[in-house]
């Protein structure tokens, strides 16, 4: 806890600061904390109102869906989580031989292999890779 809370929450505290106030200036403390008091009120208020709404718009479409004969359960089942859907993997586009000899293929996606990338800085096309 703060320090400043800590002498809020203390009477005692409280009575030995206010001490080095006047009257006027502890009044115009009170009435801050009055106006931000007030607002923090209104603040939890208008929360509740709003989760107040959002439970009867969930009552009534509850309701409606069971006048027609559906149960939350169907509508879970229809809109439950569904597999995220896979790409395809691509087909490959070139061949080329690895530094240790072996045929390997690329489908142009992603860094460029370097046995084609030391080539092609040779003077070979990319076409020349093509399967």
């Amino acid at each position: 806890m703060s320090q400043a809370l800590l002498t809020l929450n203390n009477i005692r505290t409280l009575r030995a600061h206010s001490r080095d106030f006047s009257i006027d200036v502890l009044e115009e403390m009170l009435e801050k904390l009055r106006i931000v008091t007030e607002e923090r009120r209104q603040e939890i208020t208008a929360a509740e109102q709003e989760r107040q709404q959002h439970e009867e718009k969930l009552s009534t479409w509850l309701e409606l869906m069971e006048s027609d004969g559906i149960s939350p359960h169907d509508l879970v089942e229809v809109l439950g989580d569904k597999p995220a859907k896979k790409n395809k993997p691509r087909a490959p586009k070139y061949r080329y031989l690895d530094t240790t000899g072996v045929e390997k293929q690329w489908t142009g996606q992603g860094r460029m292999p370097k046995p084609i990338a030391q080539a092609i800085a040779a003077g070979q096309k990319l076409e020349d890779f093509l399967l």
